[in-house]
């Protein structure tokens, strides 16, 4: 179909700018429609639609304003009479459609519209896909194909990814800190940090207790380092990784302070502009913290984490803190470039040979497509 908006050349007339009309044109009809007179749509003058567009690589959403148009069809005086042999070699479904076309309601013309928009031939399409797909293995070759669709699976998940820096000389190169937190935002995080910096060991058993934070942080803070430079750095760390994993439990965002006012407000910001798409719901745009930004949250995590924790991290205690599957944990992991090995001899892990290390080391591993790979069907 082939759309044509018209406006009104009075553009500085209160009303009258406003005005639009949209044609639309088809092989057998002409549609039209517009936002004026006794054939508008009362409904957008009523509330405001939009509509959203999603950009792949970034993750974000932009929203545009919209209209409803009732597309209405455009017959011609001068019609000829349909030859009635014709009429009659017809099916019983293509007579009703004659009918609803001249007599029909509106909402029976939208549904008989929608539905030859949607029509599309089996026989033909079929014909053209196995076509289409006959070419593609002649030029490329099962293999390289199968190769293809394993590549593609870890791009989506590098999307999301913090930058990352392949030919660093140290692993503390390969995911810069700068990229996870800024100068200023690092700076911001003192004031909150404060408590972690000055914490007891009773103030932690009682936090473990309450549960008041995720497992990994209550984990490192038994470790806080006697240097007072640097406590105060892996506090500020530890006290945004807290908040990010909290920020993970979000669904739908109705706040504009979601982690309370205790966050710095440029923290808050870029928890909302990072971690969150959005969303038309309810007649409102609201922020959304949906799968892909999730995994988003869990590739940063790990990044912060390996800085933490001198590049070598319990995956698993992430993966339980951000309520993740083990699979999609191991995914984002390895995508991130990380060794992950058993934890088995390790004196920390004696009582549990389940856990999973992920290390960053030096060169980086080749990236590989994920184990779900092993349950896509072979191609002949």
């Amino acid at each position: 179909m082939r759309f044509t908006v018209y406006r009104n050349r009075d553009a500085a007339h209160p009303r009258k700018k406003h005005r639009r009309i949209l044609v639309s044109e088809t092989e057998r009809l002409s549609y039209v429609g517009n936002n004026f007179g006794s054939g508008a749509m009362k409904c957008n003058s009523l509330c405001r639609y939009f509509v959203g567009v999603l950009d792949k690589d970034s993750g974000q959403m932009e929203v545009y304003n919209a209209e409803i148009f009732n597309m209405q069809p455009l017959l011609s005086d001068n019609l000829v009479p349909d030859d009635t042999k014709d009429y009659q070699n017809k099916s019983y479904r293509e007579k009703m459609d004659l009918c609803i076309e001249a007599f029909g309601t509106s909402k029976q013309k939208r549904a008989l519209n929608s539905r030859r928009m949607n029509a599309v031939g089996s026989d033909i399409f079929n014909a053209a896909v196995t076509k289409a797909a006959a070419n593609i293995i002649d030029a490329k070759g099962v293999t390289a194909l199968i190769q293809d669709v394993a590549q593609d699976d870890v791009q989506n998940i590098s999307t999301f990814l913090p930058p990352c820096n392949e030919d660093a000389d140290k692993p503390e190169n390969v995911y810069k800190f700068e990229d996870i937190l800024s100068p200023a935002e690092y700076e911001a995080l003192r004031i909150p940090a404060a408590a972690f910096v000055n914490i007891t060991p009773e103030e932690i058993t009682k936090k473990m207790q309450d549960r008041s934070h995720c497992c990994f942080v209550l984990e490192e803070l038994k470790f806080l380092p006697a240097n007072e430079k640097s406590r105060d750095h892996k506090a500020r760390c530890l006290w945004f990784l807290d908040t990010l994993v909290k920020f993970s439990y979000q669904k739908v965002i109705k706040t504009k302070y979601p982690m309370g006012h205790e966050c710095p407000q440029i923290i808050s910001k870029k928890l909302m502009r990072n971690f969150t798409s959005l969303t038309y719901n309810n007649s409102s745009v609201q922020n959304l913290v949906s799968a892909s930004m999730k995994a988003k949250i869990t590739a940063y995590v790990i990044a912060l984490a390996l800085h933490i924790n001198n590049f070598q991290i319990d995956l698993t205690v992430l993966q339980n803190d951000l309520k993740l599957k083990e699979s999609r944990m191991m995914d984002i992991a390895r995508a991130m470039r990380l060794k992950v090995s058993k934890a088995k001899g390790l004196p920390e892990f004696e009582n549990d040979q389940n856990h999973k290390l992920g290390t960053l080391s030096l060169p980086l591993p080749m990236q590989k497509a994920s184990g779900n790979q092993k349950k896509r069907k072979k191609m002949n």
